[in-house]
């Protein structure tokens, strides 16, 4: 049997994220795993300067999005609307705020760092031109990942179901 002790959850919270988080969540009650929930937010360190004065204004702002970020994991970890009946036991869930300017690599160096077994992340299912032009951080997770990768899209197929919908369905 496949021991998934580790799962790592990668939002940029979007509706696909949200979509791939109740996923993660499900999967980590069920196979008694961690959940590791990462958003990697750009470092603004690393773009170019250009106007006077930007320079000594970029630790403040880079500061502001980083804790606009953390607030906004630590709401989705908390939201009621992304728990079901059972929450999973404290300690289960460990929520990481990485910065860099490359989030698929980001995320597959923290799987590898943290012996993730299986990375969910969502996908918002582009059409071709804008996946040519925008390209895609699900796919290079994909590609590099150490481990499997489950990919999922919003209101594509539900799997996951409330224990309410299952007692209430007729046998």
């Amino acid at each position: 049997m496949i021991a998934f002790q580790n799962i790592l959850v990668a939002t940029d919270f979007s509706e696909a994220s949200d979509a791939a988080l109740a996923y993660g969540r499900a999967l980590a009650r069920s196979l008694g795993a961690t959940l590791h929930v990462v958003h990697v937010v750009g470092n603004l360190s690393n773009l170019a300067y250009g106007a006077d004065g930007l320079p000594a204004m970029l630790p403040a702002i880079q500061q502001d999005i980083e804790n606009a970020a953390r607030k906004q994991l630590n709401d989705l970890i908390l939201s009621p609307e992304n728990n079901d009946e059972r929450p999973l036991p404290s300690g289960r869930v460990l929520k990481n705020l990485i910065c860099a300017n490359a989030p698929a690599q980001a995320i597959v160096e923290y799987a590898g760092r943290e012996q993730i077994d299986l990375i969910v992340t969502g996908t918002h299912g582009r059409g071709a031109i804008a996946h040519l032009l925008l390209g895609s951080v699900a796919e290079r997770v994909v590609r590099l990942a150490p481990c499997p990768v489950l990919t999922v899209r919003h209101h594509e197929r539900d799997f996951v179901v409330s224990e309410k919908t299952t007692a209430a369905a007729p046998a």
